[in-house]
């Protein structure tokens, strides 16, 4: 992925270059005709075309805030009520992440929504330990877990 940006970057610099003048234009035109290079070239570069993986991160970008936002909404209206009646507890998740980088990521995540917090992973980074603010059912939060930030994650760390 690095090295088809910094090809793409390079490309741009080369038209700008040829068409003598290095304005802000020129630059974004020779980056979109060195982007339709790369991806006519794709298959003999390393990786995948690099906008597939950055539409990815964008991606899980936007199911964050989704998430982000509905948490919000539930832990206010948990606050907001005038008898606070909440089930704390705690649940294992198994994981299905292989990679290091994204179990942190999932992990961080999940305790950036506010309501849950990872609290320990297992040394064999299968299971997550999480703490949620309501927990009425489990299974519902593994669920709504793996729909939305594993599988996301899986498709950014795809090659």
């Amino acid at each position: 992925m690095a090295l088809q940006i910094l090809l793409n970057f390079l490309l741009a610099f080369l038209w700008a270059a040829m068409n003598d003048t290095f304005e802000l234009p020129t630059l974004i035109m020779g980056y979109i005709m060195g982007m339709i290079t790369i991806y006519i070239i794709r298959n003999f570069l390393p990786g995948s075309f690099y906008l597939v993986r950055f539409y990815r991160i964008i991606k899980l970008i936007v199911v964050f805030i989704k998430e982000l936002i509905i948490a919000n909404i539930t832990v206010t209206k948990i606050v907001l009520k005038p008898k606070i009646n909440v089930h704390p507890g705690f649940y294992a998740y198994p994981c299905d992440l292989e990679e290091d980088w994204e179990v942190v990521l999932l992990s961080s995540l999940i305790t950036l929504t506010p309501g849950t917090v990872v609290v320990a992973i297992s040394d064999d980074y299968s299971k997550l330990y999480i703490h949620g603010v309501d927990l009425t059912d489990a299974d519902d939060e593994i669920a709504s877990i793996k729909s939305s930030f594993e599988n996301v994650i899986k498709e950014v760390g795809q090659p």
